[in-house]
């Protein structure tokens, strides 16, 4: 499968990689092609990496992955292109994180969320919510921690989180929950307040949630 991603830092990268070692084609893109980060990841990956633009990637992919600084993530998305959107399953791994103040806090939140605002912006996009309320190493490798943990998902399209849900699956994720539509990624979201503090505690970043049935 052809993959765009959108974003080049550790999470576009880290997913990149681990999606390249599955067997897929990954274009990572970024502002401008020959962004140093994408060109080294290139050099890493292989004939199947390559890098572009955000246009670039997203024309490429037939699944795209948004990977940008949840701030940024609307213009990084418009820079892409509405029509290479269109029709395609939009991974959105980005969380609407502010420091600027020196206080965390979400800039969007409660009556809406960033994966809301990306679906009403391109409304022909399958947006699907998932893999933001953990560190990069756990999301591309679950079984590094011991047990079960979960996964979480959010989106309107019920075909494109069966196809998502396929992706996780290949990671080695074994539980995955459906929290609904795209509206429930305002809990999703939410949850980067508390894993924030709980990095606090434990800095190495492994940890991650774990839903007990009864």
């Amino acid at each position: 499968m052809r993959i765009g991603m959108l974003g080049t830092g550790m999470v576009g990268t880290g997913l990149a990689t681990k999606l390249v070692q599955l067997g897929h084609e990954v274009m990572v893109g970024s502002r401008e092609k020959g962004n140093s980060n994408a060109v080294e990841w290139v050099k890493k990956n292989g004939a199947n990496a390559s890098n572009g633009t955000f246009s670039d990637a997203a024309a490429f992919g037939e699944i795209v992955f948004n990977c940008t600084h949840g701030a940024d993530s609307l213009n990084a998305l418009n820079m892409a292109g509405e029509g290479n959107l269109d029709g395609k399953i939009l991974v959105d791994v980005a969380n609407p994180l502010d420091f600027s103040t020196g206080e965390l806090r979400l800039t969007v939140s409660n009556t809406d969320s960033l994966g809301e605002q990306i679906q009403r912006a391109f409304p022909r996009a399958k947006v699907v919510k998932t893999l933001n309320t953990m560190g990069v190493p756990i999301m591309v490798n679950p079984s590094m921690l011991p047990g079960e943990h979960t996964v979480f998902m959010s989106g309107d399209d019920e075909g494109a989180k069966a196809k998502v849900l396929e992706i996780l699956k290949s990671f080695g994720w074994k539980d995955a929950v459906d929290l609904g539509g795209i509206k429930s990624a305002r809990g999703a979201e939410a949850i980067l307040l508390l894993w924030i503090h709980l990095y606090g505690k434990m800095p190495d970043g492994k940890f991650n949630y774990n839903i007990v049935r009864g």
